[in-house]
């Protein structure tokens, strides 16, 4: 489901090359069999269509540049736009999980002895945490799309790193994952990291081809700092396959709803994403 209808190709050339074309039969269907007419105008009529003709490809070349140009926003528009509602998915789930905790909670000191102060105060805790789980179900639901009604997968953490490095080694790669004690880490940043990861390592298999990955984690003060860093494209020569950068500008627009940065530079002969996360 899109938030805006995809860009339609339509190129102003055909229409009017198609009226030129009859105007030029049709006036040399006007033209005499003799006279200095029969000459001068088919003359005429046939530096008018190569006019027209050439014309007519440049126009449609015009066409074509500027229906890419709006093709090229709208998927990235619609990138951006996939991966808000991705990343209110995933809050949904982050905070839903912490009301229920606090919900089971509440609900299990109904038995212990309190006083009535305490006993009203937790039951408006139970009652509010409930309320405010079943408002984050509804706004699922309005988020979700209709082809993604079925069962949703399991939030990554930064266990499940160890398993998407090695998943690259099927594109090629050759991944080497370091990473240093983080202490305790939010669920969000954590999914952040995971989808980091991924978004890197897939620019590089399609970028590099079979080459040499470095994978980093670490913690500077209140940020966790992941960088992605490969050797450059791979020896013998490699085919690279771009990809029109949507990836990243989603990928950028989740860490920056975190309050962190991204770039993406090219050093030494390989290309480096770092990505720098707060999480106090």
């Amino acid at each position: 489901m899109f938030a805006q209808p995809r860009p339609a190709w339509r190129s102003g050339a055909v229409p009017v090359i198609g009226a030129v074309a009859t105007a030029l039969i049709l006036a040399l269907c006007t033209v005499g069999t003799s006279g200095p007419v029969t000459i001068v105008i088919p003359s005429l009529i046939g530096g008018i269509a190569v006019a027209a003709l050439l014309w007519g490809v440049r126009r449609r070349r015009a066409d074509r540049a500027a229906y890419e140009r709006r093709l090229t926003e709208w998927a990235a528009s619609e990138a951006v736009l996939a991966e808000r509602l991705r990343i209110a998915r995933d809050l949904h789930d982050l905070v839903s999980h912490g009301l229920g905790l606090i919900t089971v909670r509440a609900a299990a000191t109904r038995h212990v002895p309190k006083s009535p102060e305490i006993h009203e105060a937790l039951t408006d805790i139970e009652e509010a945490s409930r309320h405010a789980t079943a408002e984050l179900r509804r706004m699922l639901t309005v988020l979700r799309e209709p082809s993604q009604a079925g069962p949703r997968a399991p939030l990554e953490d930064l266990g499940t790193l160890p398993e998407i490095v090695h998943a690259a080694h099927a594109a090629g790669l050759r991944p080497r994952l370091s990473a240093e004690p983080l202490g305790e880490v939010t669920q969000g940043v954590q999914v952040a990291v995971c989808r980091t990861v991924r978004e890197a390592l897939s620019n590089a298999a399609r970028h590099a081809g079979p080459t040499s990955v470095d994978v980093r984690l670490c913690r500077d003060g209140p940020f966790v700092v992941v960088i992605v860093a490969d050797e450059g494209p791979a020896a013998g020569g490699w085919h690279a396959m771009p990809g029109a950068g949507h990836g990243l500008a989603g990928l950028r627009e989740r860490i920056g709803s975190l309050g962190g940065t991204l770039t993406a530079e090219p050093v030494g002969a390989g290309f480096q994403l770092t990505a720098r996360i707060p999480d106090s």
